[in-house]
């Protein structure tokens, strides 16, 4: 289980990835990147964020290659068979839920028997999974086909869960199986462990993601661009339901407005905020305050806020002027100099795709005023991607309410996401 939190979780946040937290409609991942910013200002510290994906592991990692993912503390996989907890190379493998699976479940009878159906085509090798059997097949034929194929592997004395989604997916499970179960497993989990979320909200958009609107006292989000099955399900089974929401916003955007609606936490994202100078949020913080700085750094060079030397002036303010950044080829510069350096950069990334997003944001208070934060700071550029561990230490001003000073900066480069020429990095 995860071990990042001391207790429950303000809010645990479960999220289908496809057309859900991922609009494949947007090159620009507006929706995404503003929830990007939401989570990382206000609830990295204190929440969970789950991804629940009818993805496998190996097409799991093109989506997260391919576009600005936050680092998930728990991943529900292939269709709720696959339990996941951390990222990369520290991935743990739920074995228990895996034991618990092999249950009336055998995968060669499975797919003995749906060789019979010529309508049934296979998916990918990549989706073929232990506890999951995938294919594709007509919107038409699907129903005669589930319930046939039902009928067939339980006189063989499987007992499955046949999902159709998508208006042309069909996934073979252990009934025991599917992403509704996997979640009611992690919740049974916590509270054994006496770290029960306490709220929990699911968002989806298809009928695989149906299962997760159905556990008690948890809140969901239908998104905008909800599938038709999904809805149709919803008008059937959970209408009088005030707890589940059809949003009217697309994608991530809808699990903004359902965050909102439901009274969850903050849900205006700092990307949404047009002048910070002028804008005064309710929660001062170091999570904000990195947040804030790194899309002022990407609008500024965007050249999407106005080209003034108050902003600068401003900058210089809460950098120390004696403040140190460590810039990840290793040479030591002033802070005051690398404002200076990005104050001559202004417009240079205009018209280009330029977003910048920060991850898996840390901050220890280690002095009565002092603050050591800690996050992945990543930058796209058209078609690169860059990397940096960053550290900050900041402190906050006792003269200036709400306002921290910039003491020191230090950057490392993660492995494969170094740029080719140094000189080009700046924060």
């Amino acid at each position: 289980m995860d071990s990042r939190l001391n207790g429950s979780a303000r809010l645990m946040l479960v999220s289908d990835l496809d057309y859900t937290m991922v609009d494949h409609d947007d090159p620009r991942n507006t929706s995404l990147l503003r929830f990007n910013a939401l989570w990382e200002a206000y609830y990295r510290h204190d929440s969970l964020l789950v991804f629940s994906t009818g993805r496998s592991p190996l097409s799991y990692k093109p989506l997260r290659n391919e576009k600005p993912l936050l680092t998930p503390d728990i991943t529900i996989m292939s269709v709720g068979t696959e339990i996941i907890y951390g990222e990369g190379d520290a991935m743990l493998p739920d074995d228990g839920w895996q034991h618990y699976l092999n249950h009336n479940w055998d995968r060669n009878i499975v797919v003995e028997e749906t060789t019979k159906f010529s309508q049934l085509t296979p998916q990918a090798e990549a989706e073929q999974r232990p506890h999951k059997v995938s294919f594709y097949v007509d919107k038409v034929e699907a129903t005669e086909i589930m319930n046939v194929l039902s009928e067939r592997l339980a006189k063989r004395g499987l007992d499955v869960k046949i999902i159709y989604s998508s208006g042309i997916a069909l996934d073979v499970l252990p009934k025991g199986a599917g992403k509704g179960q996997a979640l009611a497993y992690l919740l049974k989990k916590f509270k054994i462990d006496g770290k029960l979320p306490c709220n929990t909200i699911v968002c989806g958009d298809s009928g695989n993601d149906a299962e997760l609107f159905t556990l008690p006292e948890v809140y969901g989000v239908m998104v905008g661009n909800a599938q038709e099955e999904l809805l149709h399900w919803y008008a059937q089974n959970a209408k009088s339901n005030r707890r589940i929401l059809h949003a009217t916003e697309r994608c991530a955007a809808g699990i903004l407005q359902a965050i909102g609606n439901f009274h969850l936490g903050p849900n205006l994202s700092p990307r949404d905020i047009k002048d910070f100078q002028k804008c005064k949020v309710n929660i001062f913080s170091p999570a904000y305050e990195v947040v804030k700085f790194y899309l002022f750094y990407e609008k500024w060079r965007c050249a999407e806020v106005e080209k003034s030397e108050q902003y600068m002036q401003n900058l210089r303010s809460i950098f120390h002027s004696s403040g140190v950044f460590v810039h990840p080829s290793g040479v030591e510069l002033p802070l005051h100099q690398c404002i200076d350096a990005m104050a001559r950069l202004y417009g240079d990334k205009q018209g280009n795709q330029f977003w910048t997003w920060v991850d898996q944001l840390t901050s220890a208070q280690i002095g009565s005023d002092t603050w050591l934060v800690k996050f992945y700071k990543w930058e796209l550029n058209e078609n690169e991607r860059q990397c940096t561990l960053t550290t900050v230490l900041i402190k906050s001003q006792v003269e200036v309410p709400d306002t921290f000073t910039w003491l020191h900066m230090h950057q490392t480069w993660l492995d494969g996401f170094a740029i080719a020429n140094a000189e080009r990095w700046l924060f």
